[in-house]
């Protein structure tokens, strides 16, 4: 391992939270582990910092997955016509999606060659945290040209999904912890193998219900759509000689990608650029990022704000949330700024913008 492992992505060294610079060191030192990058969006989780990657020619972290494997964003242009889009129409009709999937389970995961048994009540759901659905459109055309060539519109609606693999990355993660895989698996080894077909069983999993989840919606909407992208940010591949662990930070090297800002911001379309990604490990910032923790967030914003006043944001976009917890916890005020996060990313050379997204409705969570 070189002397100094760990490689951060950002103008302002000053913007990183000491704690998840502490957390990048320690799992620096891990055995295995030869480099480590931190982006933009870098901020510290629970025990592993959140919106970096690590590179090992040898081992397989099951914990520097995390437990939401394949967790990631899809976006999607619709065909509805942004002059005929009705704030008050549409979030009236967004009800009922929070329960099970009335579809067949087993047929879309026996399409995604996934085993029937794999099925539950999850599959569908967004699931908790910062996961969401938001219904967007263009506010900017920054590369013109290239928005052109991918076909894209401006006066239609975008949605974009956040979701993962709910139970299914979780029961995976605390079976290998029970069998001490947080030292660590040697990638070939039956044990590093078996936890590989399982990650990629829950990844697959997780790109299947963000599909089901899109259909949801539309179908609620009464809108078709085109699936753009889909990137998982909780991952481990092969790359290069060895294994690249990412643990909120998406793919440089599968194509477009969507970065989104916090529920009361700007998300952003951009494409990777590769003469300078390996700087990065071919990774880029999943999003904006957390300026505050959960706890933080509750106790300060509860203090300022009634849940009404976080229904409604500065973009003049609505947030439907109906956990008074979670609406705190994840309102925008909690994150970075996503501007900032970009420009980081361009600065060093690693996406180029093709268009900038505004927020219309966010959805997260309704009781019935």
């Amino acid at each position: 391992m070189s002397e100094n492992p760990i490689s951060l992505i950002g103008a302002d060294p000053h913007q990183f939270d000491p704690v998840a610079i502490d957390q990048l060191e320690r799992t620096a030192a891990m055995p295995g582990i030869a480099r480590v990058v931190g982006l933009p969006d870098l901020h510290a989780g629970r025990g592993i910092a959140v919106g970096a990657a690590f590179w090992s020619p040898s081992h397989l972290y099951p914990h520097l997955v995390g437990s939401d494997i394949g967790c990631g964003m899809a976006l999607w242009q619709t065909d509805g016509a942004l002059r005929k889009f009705r704030l008050d129409a549409a979030e009236r009709k967004l009800h009922g999606l929070d329960g099970p999937w009335d579809g067949d389970a087993a047929a879309v995961l026996e399409a995604a060659e996934l085993p029937a048994d794999l099925a539950d009540a999850s599959l569908g759901t967004i699931g908790g945290g910062n996961h969401f659905v938001e219904l967007q459109r263009v506010e900017e055309v920054v590369d013109s040209e290239r928005f052109a060539a991918l076909n894209l519109a401006t006066d239609r609606m975008w949605m974009m999904v956040h979701s993962g693999s709910r139970g299914l990355g979780q029961a995976i993660l605390d079976r290998w912890t029970a069998r001490g895989a947080v030292e660590g698996l040697v990638s070939d080894s039956d044990e590093g193998r078996a936890y590989l077909a399982e990650h990629d069983r829950a990844l697959a999993w997780a790109i299947v219900n963000r599909r089901v989840i899109a259909a949801r919606f539309l179908a609620a909407l009464g809108l078709n759509g085109r699936g753009l992208l889909d990137i998982c940010h909780n991952s481990v591949t092969a790359h290069g000689d060895g294994w690249l662990h990412r643990k909120g930070a998406a793919p440089a090297d599968r194509g477009l990608v969507a970065i989104p800002g916090s529920r009361g911001d700007f998300s952003y379309l951009v494409e990777p650029l590769s003469d300078n990604a390996d700087t990065a490990l071919h990774s880029l910032a999943h999003g904006a990022g957390r300026k505050w923790s959960r706890g933080d967030a509750r106790a300060r914003l509860s203090k300022r704000f009634r849940v009404a006043d976080l229904e409604r944001t500065a973009l003049g976009s609505r947030v439907i949330c109906e956990d008074k917890q979670l609406i705190f916890e994840e309102a925008p005020q909690a994150y970075k700024d996503i501007a900032r996060v970009i420009a980081d990313l361009e600065e060093a050379g690693l996406i180029r913008t093709i268009a900038r997204l505004r927020p219309l409705i966010s959805y997260k969570t309704r009781r019935i």
